[in-house]
């Protein structure tokens, strides 16, 4: 069983620890630090799917990035039934351990969401759930349904594949990680048919390996089911009750419900299923069903065929058989052609036998498939037709034996010669599938609403596939209407006679007849039918039939010609039946019989309306309606018949059924083609195509979507077009590469004279051939400015004949211009390394040294000190590697101690440049410098090199105050801008600092900064300012710089002893004190510098001290010692006492200094934050500061908090736990010293602590957080905060922020927890990038601006859980104005064209209306969230009639009359503030003018008018004419003017045609000089009266001044294109366009005019070619299914017969040279041979191969 292999967390962790044997360690192991994975552990199950894990160790003392662990599913196999669940085992197996003083037998809670890897048990027959495992062991199944498995107490994702980490899932037809077309969905719906003799019926029959079965059944009948396994073992199930049961292994869910019941099933079945309904009421049933079925009959691809050849090269093939794979079988095709979703693969072909054959050997030619004697072979005709349309019929064909002959003639020979093969089947079964049978669909409502009317349904005809077609037999039809009887009662008399006495045609018709309605389209309208003719007896009526049509703009009725209305005209006449004359038996004479009998009663009885299927569905997707067809029939013949001849009051009422209601496939749009891109040629079309998907059909709205999801071939988005041949035109290739990279150049390019033809092709021609000139082929190319460069010489010689010795060479800088010219400047070029220039050489030993070389590298031993010269001193010795601050006018000594390199060969540089020796700097060849008398301009960095390895010594001066001097200005511009406050230079290093501690590596966060010496500059400053030394004074530094100074006193003495002359320290004290620095507020930066500068102090001259006392001991050996160390601490007592005491009070700042004496300014509250971590002082008790995590363990009795705080006044401190305060008790005690002391914790005391110390001037606040090793904690907070002014905002996660936008927003995520846990940050539950991120958990967003609203959520995670908070974020928008107002167009344009409209502003607008209209007023304003609106009028409340419009933001005001004066003002007020806009109204009159007189109309003659000039005035000022109207205009009356007679001038008629259409030709008109008199006549005048005026114009011009063209073609060129038909080609010619003298000329000259063709077909004798055919080959077997035959096909000549290159008959499909043949089953035969040649096989001995093998069955066995 399961249970005998658990694996425990345990016996894991003990597995891990005696893992010993490893695998050997890849490169990429060895470079992340990592040992190599050790191998893996064993399974934690057996069967089920567990888990096994590998093991891998750091090999690095730092910490190595990555997980020490990884796991893997195993035992992936199904557990045997008897196993139980994995859960269950592990619950039960706390059966017999008590639980609260009693035994349980537990059972597993599963699906548990909120930690589905705990062991949460019932008791049985309890409520009882206990966890009785905080995780279940690996393997355990997270959830009953899923694969997901949890390890290690964590939820791991588990695909279909049964991977860790897989997403791969089941498709529906349960293949993993498939595409689902291993099975098809069958969906469809079953109506009862009640039968008197039929109790039940069968639904579906659902196949073996079904799967996501669901069946609804509505009605009162019942479901049961059938089953039968692949067996044959039947069995049946009635579905009784609701429940969960298993029918042969197939788990099922049935529901049974009053009016309906439910059959789900997920499957896969394991036998065949029949779905079957029980009839149990009158009323009719319907179930729909669902299920994804199986394709259980697939193709197969087969193994490739024997070689057609033996040698010399063949070709083999494969093929596809139909494969059942339940039976795993091969059966008929028909069986996989049955699933569309079957596609049958290609066969393939491949050569074979490559090998030549041997010259001796003709074997080939007639082996193995005997191709110049087949043998004889079955041959058979083709089936004849099925013997029944459907239901199962047969189909015979004759087969014979027959013979092939060496000719290919074919003659029939006796069956026996065949027999060697069995003889095909002569009788097949056929069209097995069901016959089409009738369906009824649902019953119409009754006719009537009372008594007793009809009802109706529609009767389909339906094959086997579920298609609507004819075939069933029309006895069977059920009916289509029958009488229905409504409960309500009737109020109407009833008849006098009964139903049975009345004639059959007499029904009331006027009563059931419909009467027609006139429409907007032309139609027959029938008046009333008149009385009957007799009033006994059968006699006529008549009626009125008119074509009338409504008129829809006046809404009356007009009579049209009776040819105008379509369709079947109404009849005007009918007869009628009167009742009997006199009382007597009614007797017909033959003419009333027959008119009785043949006309009325015909079309009762013998014609009638029926129902015949559906109209197509109006839309094919998305949803449409189908209407039922009705059609009049003749009951006899079945054949349908003029609707005429059946009674209109009969037909059956209109029935629609919804149809096509799957959503609309997504489908291409296709836009219009675009204009060509070119004139002639070939040139291009294109046009938009894309994917889109119809949403709704009434809203018409579609969306876009990918290309991928248009299941279709996508449409061509590219056409030809414009397709002949252009004239010849110069085409250039592409510009070469430029001569040259930069400066000046040249670029060439060829021109080529081409043209392009309309087949696409490009002809290249004679450059003669292009008539417009050759454009240019060279130009200029100027690039930019070439990059200075560095030219450098040759090496010059080694400078030594042997030995080591150095070898140089000039550079030179040179930077070519865009212009070809060169300029030399060596400012132009980045500084050359040293190194560059000069480089050492070796020539081999000297022969007076006979020493072995060493290859061991050159080493400069450094030693990294940080020096500071406190008083005067002639010389100083330095060694390279450290720091030295240094008093003016000292002399330096620096040294380059060096092993394994010549001390001659050291190079020296000062700041990155050579040193040069001068009389100031000396440079000794013993790899020492001496600078004489420091000076400003010696700062900087000395670089000592030697070989490949470097080291620097910095220098610095100490200036007359005491601070670090920097270099002059002539030596550093740089450096001249920065402040001289040290404060400013430690803020600006530290934002450098802190991005180094938290952006940086790890080496760069334990303190290896980048660049310390500006932190240097400022500690050594803090340190030589420092006035605590023992004995000292203020002046008494500044005093050591007078030369004159007593040194003899015994008080200078004294102080030269005590104090050192230079003060040294390790250079790794500062990094220590910088680190320390940089993690400390800004408010505690300058208390937290002065105590480490003072134990700094205390170091450096109790080393001193030290130091001295040390020397003095050995240079006065035998002296009483007492005497020596009595000064010693006489001067220094003081200043040691100082450092014992404690920090807040020696060195913090509080109102009175205790090292001055000063009085220290009121400050705010300040909480120091130590850096130590929680102190263990016993087992129980644990004593911490804040800032830290403190973890609560199983013995901790007792947690003590400390908070001290600075401040002036001295702030109090208070306590609060998760942002509550804290309540003290018995328990939680509040200290004399303001810590907190938490006894005996418990688990409710877990949380964050926040110390809070506040006085008058502000607070501050720090957190620690006391947790339990486990699960993560988080500070969170539920407050809301709204910003609405400051720049930034910090908020702790949980909290609300509501902020405006640009502000800077940041959310802290503190968080605590053992393990330590990791933070993610998500927004709207999409993970953000680490871009984002800050360090400490902090979460900062920019510039905040509507983008950045939404749900930020910090995750806390570690191995024993995960925790998560999340703050909402929204941005504030205060109210602001907008330019414009999008609804107050549209309240415009509804509210008439009366209304005025304005917008209000910030400073006021101003409107004038006319008195008594309306106006609307617009307040464009907009904000976040949405700003609220209320209107003032005059600073109040509106009183006055208004409407609000557009939510509030358009006031209308109805009539402005009742405002005549004062201010309207909108407030828009939202959380991020308010605004106001304003707009003022004015009332005045406007009125039309019609004062002023336009410009008269002629200045001369009869026709000159003038007309009043119309304005709108307001107040005598004209204004826009808009405002006026709605004022009713003026009449204008016209004034006559200029009436006078008009001076000569000259009148021109038209020109005339042109005489030419080309090539020149002209035009005339006439010309006179008349005279316009004041009557309007026209007087004829001289000339000269005109030419006073005026000059003549002219009477002639020219005219088609452009030259004559016409198209000119060449002679056709040779018919020689490709074939296109039997004797058919294609040849082509040259057209071009030109003038009549021959020049050619542009093709856009001749465009319109007809272009002659440049193609066309013609005849030749190539193109005579067909294909010819051999015979097949006999074919390769004589059954089964590998058996084809072959054939040559070659193109050949007709009139030749000689084979040609196969392109010229590519113009007809070329026939199959291949195909299969004796496609029939083996049966098992005797072994026999069935060629003649298997001695020769045998000879050979080719046996062994199974292709020889088989056909040589006789004699390869005897063999």
């Amino acid at each position: 069983m399961e249970g005998c292999r658990w694996t425990t967390a345990g016996t894991l962790l003990l597995a891990s620890l005696v893992l010993s044997s490893r695998t050997a360690r890849s490169e990429e192991d060895r470079d992340s630090l990592w040992d190599a994975w050790g191998s893996w552990s064993e399974c934690s199950r057996t069967c089920g799917g567990g888990a096994s894990y590998s093991l891998r160790r750091c090999l690095s003392s730092k910490t190595c990035e990555g997980r020490n662990i990884r796991y893997k599913t195993c035992s992936n196999v199904d557990c045997p039934p008897e196993a139980g669940d994995f859960r269950a085992q592990q619950c039960s197996a706390h059966n017999d351990v008590k639980y609260q003083g009693q035994f349980y037998e537990w059972l597993p809670v599963s699906n548990d969401l909120e930690n589905p890897c705990s062991l949460k048990c019932q008791a049985k027959g309890t409520a009882l759930v206990v966890e009785l495992a905080p995780k279940v062991l690996d393997g355990t199944r997270c959830y009953t349904e899923s694969l997901d498995m949890c390890i290690s107490g964590l939820c791991q994702i588990v695909g279909c594949d049964h991977q860790l980490g897989s997403a791969v899932k089941e498709d529906n037809c349960g293949v993993c990680n498939g595409d689902g077309t291993t099975c098809r969905l069958v969906r469809g719906q079953y109506k009862s048919q009640l039968s008197a003799n039929k109790l039940d019926d069968m639904v579906v029959a659902i196949p073996y390996g079904s799967r996501q079965i669901r069946l609804m059944l509505k009605g009162p009948d019942h479901l049961y089911l059938e089953t039968k396994t692949l067996q044959g073992v039947k069995s049946e199930n009635s579905l009784s009750s609701t429940g969960s049961f298993l029918v042969e292994n197939s788990s099922i869910s049935f529901q049974k419900l009053p009016d309906k019941e439910i059959l789900r099933i997920p499957g896969p079945l394991t036998a065949d299923f029949t779905i079957k309904i029980r009839y149990a009421g009158a009323a009719d049933s319907s179930v729909q069903f669902i299920f994804y079925q199986p394709i259980v009959h697939r193709w197969r691809e087969t193994d490739f065929f024997p070689c057609s050849a033996s040698c010399g090269g063949g070709y083999q093939l494969t093929s596809a058989e139909c494969f059942d794979l339940r039976s795993s079988r091969v059966v008929a095709d028909q069986y996989c052609h049955y699933y569309p979703e079957n596609i049958k693969p290609k066969p393939k072909l491949q050569e074979c036998n490559l090998d030549p054959c041997p010259a001796s050997d003709g074997y080939k030619q007639i082996m193995p498939y005997d191709l110049y004697h087949p043998l004889p072979r079955w041959e058979s005709t083709p089936w004849t037709a099925c013997s029944s349309s459907c239901g199962g019929g047969i189909q015979s064909r004759s087969v014979s034996c027959v013979e092939e002959d060496m000719q290919g003639h074919i003659s029939p020979v006796e069956e026996w010669k065949c027999m060697y093969t069995p003889k095909m089947p002569v009788v097949q079964p056929c069209n097995i599938f069901d016959c089409p049978k009738w369906l009824a669909q649902e019953w119409s409502p009754c006719t009537v609403t009372c008594g007793q009317g009809l009802r109706y349904r529609v009767v389909l005809c339906i094959d086997h596939r579920g298609m609507h077609t004819g075939g069933c037999t029309p006895e069977t039809k059920p009916h289509i209407k029958e009488e229905c009887i409504v409960p309500t009662p009737c109020y109407k008399p009833k008849e006098k006679l009964p139903v049975e006495a009345k004639l059959p045609w007499y029904k009331q018709a006027q009563e059931l007849e419909e009467g027609a309605m006139v429409s907007e389209e032309p139609s027959f309208i029938p008046e009333a039918w008149s009385t009957c003719s007799v009033t006994c007896g059968v006699g006529s009526q008549v009626r009125l039939v008119k074509c009338q049509v409504l008129l829809s703009f006046s809404q009356s009725v007009a009579d049209l010609p009776i040819d105008e209305c379509e369709g079947p005209k109404p009849v005007s006449q009918r007869a009628c039946y009167s009742g009997p004359c006199n009382g007597e038996a009614t007797e017909y004479t033959p003419e009333e019989s027959e008119l009785l009998y043949g006309s009325l009663q015909e079309f009762d009885e013998l014609y009638d309306w029926e129902y015949e299927g559906f109209t197509e569905c109006s839309e094919s997707c998305g949803g449409g309606v189908q209407e039922a067809v009705v059609t009049c029939l003749n009951k006899q013949t079945r054949e349908t018949v003029d609707e005429t001849l059946c009674v209109t009051s009969r037909r059956p009422p209109q029935l629609l059924k919804a149809c096509s209601l799957d959503p609309c496939p997504p489908r291409w749009e296709i836009g219009k083609w675009s204009t060509c891109s070119l004139t002639c040629g070939v040139g291009l079309q294109t046009r938009d195509v894309f994917c889109s998907h119809l949403l709704s059909r009434e809203a018409n709205e579609t969306i876009i979507l990918a290309d991928e999801l248009c299941y279709t071939p996508k449409p061509s988005l590219v056409q030809a077009c414009n397709r002949f041949d252009c004239p010849p035109s110069w085409y250039p290739t592409e510009w070469q590469e430029c001569s040259q990279t930069c400066g000046s150049g040249v670029q060439k390019r060829d021109m080529l004279c081409k043209q392009h033809l309309a087949d696409g092709s490009l002809l290249e021609l004679p450059e003669t051939f292009c008539s417009t000139p050759r454009p240019v082929t060279q130009q200029v190319c100027k690039n930019e400015d070439c990059p200075s460069e560095w030219l450098l010489s040759d090496w010059t010689q080694c400078s030594v004949s042997c030995g080591e010795g150095t070898q140089s060479r000039n550079a030179i800088c040179r930077k070519m211009l865009k212009t070809g010219h060169f300029v030399i400047n060596s400012s132009l070029c980045p500084p050359l390394p040293f190194s560059s220039l000069t480089r050492p050489c070796a020539l081999g030993t000297c022969t007076r040294h006979n020493r072995p070389v060493h290859k061991q590298s050159p080493h400069i031993m450094a030693i990294k000190k940080v020096y500071i010269q406190t008083r005067k001193q002639k010389k100083l010795h330095f060694v390279v590697g450290g720091y030295a601050y240094l008093l003016p006018k000292t002399s330096v000594n620096l040294r380059c101690p060096t092993r394994r390199f010549g001390k001659s060969m050291i190079t020296w540089e000062k700041d990155d440049k050579r040193l040069i020796s001068s009389a100031h700097i000396t440079i000794t060849p013993y790899g020492l410098i001496k600078i004489n008398r420091l000076k400003p301009s010696d700062t900087g960095t000395y670089t000592c090199t030697a070989g490949p390895v470097q080291e620097h010594f910095v220098i610095k001066l100490i200036g007359s105050n005491k601070i670090i001097a920097q270099q002059p200005a002539s030596i550093r511009e740089e450096e001249t801008m920065r402040k001289p406050s040290l404060n400013e230079a430690l803020r600006t290093e530290e934002k450098h600092v802190n991005r180094i501690l938290f952006n940086g590596s790890k080496a760069e966060k334990r303190g290896h900064l980048v660049d310390p010496s500006r932190w240097y500059d400022y500690i050594v400053s803090r340190l030589i300012q420092y006035r605590g030394w023992p004995g000292e004074n203020l002046a008494s530094w500044e005093a050591q710089e007078s030369t004159e100074r007593n040194a003899s006193s015994e008080e200078d003495q004294s102080r030269e002893y005590s104090l050192p002359f230079t003060m040294i320290t390790e250079q790794k004290r500062l990094d220590d004190i910088i680190s320390n620095l940089s993690q400390q507020p800004e408010e505690l930066k300058d208390v937290y510098t002065e105590q480490l500068v003072v134990q700094l102090a205390h170091e450096v001259f109790k080393s001193h001290l030290e130091h001295q006392e040390s020397v003095i001991r050995a240079s006065r050996k035998g002296l009483d010692t007492t005497s020596m160390e009595h000064p010693v601490h006489r001067h220094v007592s003081g200043f040691t006492s100082s450092l014992r005491t404690s920090s807040a009070e020696a060195f913090l700042p509080t109102s009175v200094d205790p090292v001055n004496g000063l009085r220290r300014p009121h400050q705010k509250p300040a909480i120091l934050r130590k850096i130590s971590a929680a102190q263990q002082l016993s087992a129980s008790e644990v004593v911490t500061h804040l800032g830290q995590t403190v973890v609560l363990a199983s013995g901790t009795l007792s947690v003590l908090l400390h908070c001290e705080a600075v401040g002036n006044p001295k702030p109090t401190i208070s306590w609060a736990k998760n942002g509550e305060e804290v309540e003290y008790n018995d328990r939680m005690l509040l200290q004399p010293d303001d810590s907190l002391q938490i006894l005996a914790p418990v688990e409710a005391d877990v949380g964050f602590y926040a110390c809070n110390a506040s006085n008058a001037l502000g607070s501050d606040s720090v957190s620690i957080a006391v947790t339990l090793a486990g699960k993560p904690l988080i500070k969170a907070s539920r407050a809301t905060v709204i910003n609405t002014e400051s720049p930034a905002v910090t908020v702790d996660i949980g909290s609300t922020v509501k902020t405006i936008q640009r502000a800077n927003v940041t959310i802290s995520c503190q968080v605590a927890g053992v393990p330590e846990a990791e933070v993610t940050w998500f927004k709207n539950k999409v993970k953000l990038s680490f871009a984002h991120h800050l360090h400490d958990g902090l979460l900062l967003i920019p510039n905040v601006s509507l983008s950045d609203q939404g749900l930020y959520s910090c995750k806390a995670a570690n191995l024993r859980g995960e925790v998560t908070e999340s703050s909402q974020l929204l941005v504030l928008e205060p109210p602001r104005p907008l330019p414009y107002l999008k609804d107050l167009t549209a309240v415009l344009s509804s509210a008439g064209t009366s209304a005025h409209s304005v917008l209000t502003s910030s400073s006021g607008t101003n409107m004038t209306i006319s008195p008594g209209s309306s106006a609307l007023i617009g307040c464009a304003v907009d904000g976040h969230p949405t700003p609220n609106i209320t209107w003032l009028y005059s600073g109040k409340p509106l009183s006055l009639q208004h409407r609000l419009l557009a939510a509030g933001r358009i006031l209308q005001i109805l009539n402005v009359s009742d405002a005549p004066d004062g201010e309207f003002s909108c407030l828009a007020q939202n959380e991020a503030g308010l605004l106001t806009q304003k707009a003022s109204l004015a009332i005045q009159e406007y009125q039309w003018s019609a004062d002023k007189l336009m410009a008269c109309s002629a200045s001369c003659g009869h026709k000159g008018v003038q007309l009043p000039q119309l304005m709108c005035l307001l107040d005598g000022a004209e204004v826009n004419v808009s405002y006026c109207k709605e004022k009713p205009k003026p009449a204008l009356q016209p004034i006559a003017c200029n009436r006078r007679d008009c001076p000569s001038r000259w009148m021109v008629t038209s020109w005339s045609p042109c005489t030419r259409s080309c090539g020149g030709g002209i035009q005339i008109r006439r010309v006179t000089c008349q005279r316009l008199t004041v009557k309007g006549n026209s007087v004829p005048m001289s000339n000269e009266a005109c030419a006073q005026v005026s000059k003549r114009p002219v009477d002639t011009q020219n005219c088609n001044r452009q030259p004559c063209v016409e198209w000119v073609a060449s002679s056709w060129g040779q018919c020689n294109g490709p074939c296109i038909g039997p004797r058919l080609a294609v040849q082509h010619r040259q057209v071009f366009c030109q003038t009549k003298d021959g020049i050619s000329v542009s093709s856009d000259q001749c465009s319109s005019l007809p272009r002659p063709l440049s193609t066309q077909n013609c005849w030749t004798d190539l193109c005579g070619v067909h294909w010819r055919v051999s015979l097949w080959t006999v074919c390769t077997a004589t059954c089964g299914n590998y058996g084809f035959q072959s054939r040559r096909v070659d193109c050949v000549h007709i009139r030749t017969n000689k084979p040609v290159m196969e392109h010229h008959c590519s113009w007809r499909p070329r026939p199959a040279n291949w195909q299969r043949c004796n496609i029939t089953p083996c049966e098992n035969v005797e072994c026999r041979d069935t060629t003649r040649y298997c001695e020769k096989v045998k000879q050979l001995k080719l046996c062994q191969l199974t292709q020889f093998k088989s056909r040589c069955c006789g004699t390869c066995g005897k063999a």
